[in-house]
């Protein structure tokens, strides 16, 4: 019997030293630094739109499509750009999705339509994905498993110190400079990160060299586009909607398809068999909750301290602060990372996830009493995003082999997209339905129903019909988180006896 002279040849060696890459944290540094600029650009720009409407005289579905562009290209191509970065290089993704990021950003800055800039955001989504894929995968490749966790936390912190900064950052710019400062002050931090991922990252692929999935990467791109943007147009056209319900039904046949194509094909881009691993189905059913709870709160809660409260986006944003800043603090010191080590992934998982359905909870019953209670609760759910989040992400890429690691990467991307699109769209469904049952007036939003009341009476009756449709919606994300931890925690808890046994 023959072998093919790929079967001969011996796979090349991994390029990380056995006690990990000599510049692993530099290199970690450099992958952050990626991250924080593509997290930084998805909050600054909602800070933007009233200058964007203003200045380029944008109506409401302009808007709409500037932040839609981008986010249905990166969700839609996560798990094809991953799959790329395993065959073609995890390094060469790397540096393209950057020099792509940062094309798009000059051309987003200079755009004088608002067509030019929805086309560069559509741009800067492609880098985007490329981004968010890879930088998982390098982490996993040049940290040895014990560091993994420490790494992937430190990787979580930045996430959330870009959520929390990017108000801040977009308000300040805001104050001194035009709209288009926004994406140009992109450009040399993508040019430093580019230059620093040339020089320090060493590059990774799958020495398997599995043929391309061409057919499964249209599938999968259109499928998942086709889901993300039934999840957003749902809560603006109505769920029962023509538009919906034609979107959902062709991402529903869409990746049905690509299942059935990937559990036939002998070099499927994402092995249908990853599903029948308990560690990795407890893993992504965790993070779809996690961020299910945490994307759909955060969007109500914003809300409520604007519309309610009275606060201007920019002290809006300094008062949510504090659940991003929990996260970084636990993160960056490695506390995070010794209480995972100490309970377990799954008790972490399950008890990190507990910690954050308090904290949602406790927003709901104590946020018309002021702003205590609101801490309280953003602190509580920062304290348990901070054990849990990097948990789930390492059991996602722990259950997928090594050489898988950037599929690993587009599918932690992917759960975090359709979680949290799903948790705005679910919970804001339910606050527009219960705040509609209880308002005097007829109206779609808050500010419409206080401009159409009659009286201070009625306003004050207005507000308490938010508040009140705020926590129903707020304790229903409470409650998925908490089943969420029980299930993702039971089914880790028996892939490891399964290990064991």
């Amino acid at each position: 019997m023959t072998t093919s002279p790929q079967e001969q040849a011996p796979a090349p060696p991994r390029p990380e030293a056995p006690g990990g890459h000599p510049q692993r944290w530099l290199i970690l540094g450099v992958l952050c630094l990626a991250v924080l600029t593509v997290v930084l650009d998805n909050t600054v720009l909602n800070v933007a739109i009233p200058s964007l409407t203003r200045e380029l005289g944008a109506a409401t579905s302009d808007i709409q499509w500037m932040i839609n562009a981008y986010s249905l290209v990166q969700s839609g191509l996560l798990l094809t750009a991953g799959s790329a970065a395993d065959r073609y290089g995890r390094k060469k993704m790397l540096a393209a999705g950057l020099a792509l990021f940062g094309v798009g950003s000059l051309v987003a800055g200079l755009a004088d339509s608002t067509g030019q800039l929805i086309a560069a955001r559509a741009g800067m989504g492609v880098g985007g994905a490329l981004l968010m894929t890879t930088v998982l995968a390098v982490a996993i490749q040049i940290f040895t498993p014990e560091e993994q966790p420490k790494a992937i936390g430190i990787w979580a912190a930045v996430n959330s110190l870009g959520f929390a900064a990017g108000p801040l950052l977009g308000g300040f710019m805001l104050n001194h400079f035009w709209w288009g400062a926004i994406f140009l002050i992109n450009i040399p931090v993508a040019v430093l990160a580019l230059v620093a991922v040339v020089v320090l990252v060493p590059e990774s692929k799958n020495p398997q060299g599995d043929r391309p999935d061409l057919l499964g990467a249209v599938l999968s791109t259109i499928g998942m586009a086709a889901l993300v943007y039934a999840i957003i147009s749902g809560p603006e056209h109505g769920w029962t909607s023509g538009r919906v319900l034609l979107t959902a039904a062709v991402a529903v046949v869409v990746l049905a398809a690509f299942a059935y194509w990937e559990s036939r094909i002998p070099y499927p881009m994402i092995d249908m068999h990853f599903f029948r691993n308990r560690r990795f189905t407890g893993a992504v059913s965790g993070g779809v909750l996690i961020t299910f709870g945490m994307g759909g709160s955060l969007f109500l809660l914003t809300q409520h301290m604007q519309f309610v409260l009275g606060y201007e986006p920019l002290e809006a944003g300094l008062r949510t602060a504090p659940l991003a800043l929990t996260i970084v603090a636990l993160n960056f010191t490695g506390v995070a990372a010794k209480w995972a080590a100490r309970l377990g992934t799954p008790l972490a998982i399950g008890l990190g996830m507990a910690v954050m359905a308090a904290g949602l909870a406790s927003i709901a019953t104590m946020a018309s009493g002021g702003y205590a209670g609101t801490l309280l609760g953003l602190v509580l759910i920062g304290t348990g995003a901070a054990v849990a989040s990097p948990a789930m992400s390492h059991a996602i890429m722990s259950a997928i082999p090594p050489e898988k690691a950037g599929v690993g990467g587009g599918i932690n991307g992917t759960v975090a997209e359709f979680g949290t699109g799903l948790g705005v769209a679910v919970l804001g469904a339910l606050l527009n339905s219960r705040f509609a049952a209880l308002i005097p007036v007829a109206a779609t939003s808050l500010p419409a129903a206080l401009a159409a009341a009659g009286s201070a009476e009625e306003k004050a009756e207005i507000t308490d019909a938010f508040s009140s449709g705020l926590e129903t919606s707020l304790l229903v994300g409470a409650l998925a988180v908490l089943l969420g931890g029980l299930v993702a925690g039971a089914l880790l808890r028996r892939a490891e006896r399964g290990d064991s046994a």
